[in-house]
């Protein structure tokens, strides 16, 4: 298994008291899964999401990610963790304004103190594969957002790592560019690439295979379903 959790629990200090925003939480999911998460604000998802990238520590529980016990990593592996194995993608960009396509691509590879030349191939290639190789030198202002957020995906690739995760995606998209970058999503998963969306939008989630859906912390629904196919809904609709 790509992920397995048992009894992932996160609480947070409150005052005199803690916040439960994850309680009791096992899953696993194998590579190559298209995963959404699904759940109001407060339900737990993103919780879930930044234990599962290794953002934050359970209070209590186990995950293991492609085999590893992640909670008896030390602060440096986990980091390098989270290089080699986990790509992000979040609703804001969070491009550099002043630098181009190519330069925010490779930004991943400067931590890990890959050689010039050999960073700026792979980002052309992970530019490439996400339809922007003739928009390699425009910085993010003469980007459209569909355009900004591709950046964003190629830049969470450039490492090849086994798990991409997405937190909303599509929010800050209309709806053409947001079915754009679903069907961007759904050939990545196609070539091999695991993914766990977060959304809170069941239209999103129907992209995936399989939805965990979370409620006060607790996930308490794990459904198995046909996908939509994005790209056949953008020709029909957009066409």
């Amino acid at each position: 298994m790509l992920i397995e959790t048992e009894g992932l629990t996160r609480h947070y200090p409150s005052g005199e008291g803690v916040v439960a925003a994850l309680e009791d939480v096992s899953v696993s999911m194998a590579p190559g899964e298209f995963v959404a998460a699904m759940g109001p604000s407060g339900s737990g998802k993103s919780t879930f999401l930044n234990l599962i990238g290794c953002l934050d520590r359970p209070t209590r529980g186990r995950y293991r990610l492609a085999g590893e016990e992640v909670a008896r990593l030390s602060t440096n592996r986990l980091a390098a963790v989270r290089g080699e194995k986990i790509g992000f993608v979040f609703q804001s960009f969070h491009l550099l304004p002043r630098a181009d396509a190519l330069a925010n691509v490779e930004m991943p590879m400067l931590y890990r103190g890959i050689p010039r030349r050999i960073r700026r191939e792979r980002a052309a290639e992970a530019l490439a594969r996400v339809g922007l190789e003739s928009r390699m030198h425009h910085t993010p202002s003469q980007l459209s957002g569909g355009q900004q957020q591709r950046v964003a995906i190629a830049r969470a690739l450039v490492n090849g790592p086994e798990l991409l995760l997405a937190d909303e995606p599509t929010g800050a998209l209309d709806s053409r560019t947001g079915l754009e970058i679903m069907a961007l999503f759904q050939a990545l998963n196609r070539a091999g690439v695991a993914i766990l969306c977060v959304t809170h939008d069941a239209d999103v989630a129907a992209f995936a295979g399989r939805t965990l859906r979370f409620r006060d912390g607790r996930m308490f629904e794990d459904t198995r379903y046909p996908p939509v196919d994005a790209a056949a809904m953008l020709k029909q609709s957009f066409s």
